[in-house]
């Protein structure tokens, strides 16, 4: 269980990413999350359970179209 208050999102929540980090290893980039989440810095995820989580990075400001 998270002992921060408040909790930290389960690895079942869409905001998952949004957990505290309990051990962060940028050298070999990722991160443990306090809700078991494995968070790569390309974005991908391994979760508690072993399900992988795709690179989602967001778009750019140069991929971005505004409507006239």
């Amino acid at each position: 269980m998270c002992p921060h208050q408040p909790h930290c999102p389960s690895a079942a929540h869409s905001d998952r990413e949004a957990a505290h980090i309990v051990a962060s290893h940028p050298e070999q980039g990722w991160s443990l999350l306090c809700n078991g989440v494995l968070l790569f810095e390309d974005t991908g995820e391994l979760l508690p359970d072993g399900q992988i989580i795709a690179p989602h990075r967001p778009l750019g400001s140069e991929h971005i179209v505004t409507a006239a």
